[in-house]
């Protein structure tokens, strides 16, 4: 599973790391952003400490065609035309609030958002 935003500072680090925490293994995540940032968003960070999950060793990776092509799925987050589009991959194209900016109680909203879409695809993913 590929999860892509544009700086992959926020949604596509809170996303992989909430579905990496959730799968437990039984899924294979990535991140990646069409126009990395120097760093995680530390609201990012800070939010999703407070869950138990901690981004202190990641950082944003770039989007590279070698990346989308080992994923079987991909999850779009506001990258647009800037993300590759391979023929036999599963896209999904989640419409997200950007967290660039935000204060971490309007992060807070942001990862629960994406936490309920992650728990749901990984129902879809792995059937209990």
């Amino acid at each position: 599973m590929l999860f892509v935003c544009v700086h992959n500072a926020g949604r596509s680090q809170m996303a992989a790391a909430l579905l990496d925490h959730h799968a437990k293994g039984r899924v294979h995540v990535r991140s990646a952003g069409s126009d990395p940032a120097d760093q995680i968003n530390p609201a990012v960070v800070a939010a999703m400490a407070e869950w138990g999950i901690d981004l202190g060793k990641e950082f944003p990776k770039p989007l590279t065609d070698e990346v989308v092509e080992a994923a079987d799925a991909v999850v779009t987050m506001g990258c647009g035309d800037a993300c590759p589009i391979y023929p036999g991959k599963r896209y999904l194209d989640w419409e997200l609030d950007d967290p660039a900016g935000k204060p971490v109680e309007q992060v807070r909203a942001i990862r629960g958002e994406i936490d309920r879409r992650v728990q749901a695809l990984l129902a879809e993913l792995v059937p209990a």
